[in-house]
């Protein structure tokens, strides 16, 4: 049975959470992707503000295909997770809360999670046009000029995802791995 749980993330939602919960998310969530997260960090370097309050925040790392006539958004599938890897440590020092994706993180980004007590969830690959029902509004905030990889403000509702690294260090992916080893 899966968890609701209410974005923006709070440190009392996540001590309930451990790898392997399935969650159904409902709130507000960000969408950014590679460039997005590159003119996020640069933004940070620079000592300006970014273009939303990152603190108790989730960022789900999609690049979503134009919505159709009558929809509020195209199909919304994950991206690889690894690919924000090399910045993901310096957001959560800030304030992120969650992540979404799909894929393993890196060992930094693991530490980090658990270091800033944050969360990292996957959404499924290749369910696209399903996740899309659970996405109620969404409109560009930030880099327009980005496209599909624009920052993205999302209302979603009953959002699908799995507990992958949870705030105590645990791993979905390593204990999957670890229980269907085979011992010779």
């Amino acid at each position: 049975m899966a968890k609701k749980v209410s974005l923006p993330l709070t440190d009392e939602a996540l001590k309930d959470l451990r790898a392997g919960d399935n969650v159904l998310l409902t709130g507000i969530m960000y969408v950014a992707r590679d460039s997005a997260h590159k003119r996020i960090i640069e933004t940070l370097d620079q000592g300006k503000t970014l273009p939303f309050d990152i603190n108790g925040q989730t960022i789900y790392y999609m690049g979503p295909s134009p919505a159709r006539p009558g929809q509020v958004i195209g199909s919304a599938g994950p991206t690889t997770s690894g690919r924000m890897d090399s910045y993901a440590p310096r957001l959560m020092s800030t304030g992120l809360k969650g992540m979404i994706g799909k894929g393993n993180r890196s060992q930094a980004v693991k530490d980090a999670i658990k270091k800033y007590k944050a969360i990292y969830f996957a959404a499924i690959g290749g369910a696209g046009a399903l996740i899309s029902k659970s996405i109620k509004k969404a409109e560009v905030i930030a880099y327009e000029d980005l496209g599909a990889e624009a920052i993205r403000r999302l209302e979603v509702e009953n959002f699908p995802a799995t507990v992958i690294n949870d705030i105590y260090g645990g791993d979905l992916y390593e204990e999957g791995k670890a229980k269907y080893q085979v011992k010779v």
